[in-house]
């Protein structure tokens, strides 16, 4: 299998660090801004609150994830 087939068939990876910002997270999971804002607002998404900044909690969202059966 090539290279192009085998990336375009594999789920998004995660970078390896416990928080990220909402673009961030957009960018590596391949959706809109927008709607990374509206699970956030709507709590579908673990947040973390830095300073002035909100922050994605990747960590605590892979192990909930993980504790409902989802695998990476």
């Amino acid at each position: 299998m090539n290279e192009v087939a085998k990336s375009a068939s594999s789920p998004p990876v995660l970078p390896p660090v416990p928080m990220m910002s909402r673009e961030a997270f957009a960018a590596a999971i391949g959706l809109p801004v927008g709607v990374i804002v509206g699970f956030c607002n709507k709590g579908y998404l673990p947040t973390v609150s830095v300073g002035k900044y909100s922050l994605i909690n990747v960590a605590l969202l892979q192990q909930r994830c993980l504790e409902q059966g989802f695998s990476l």
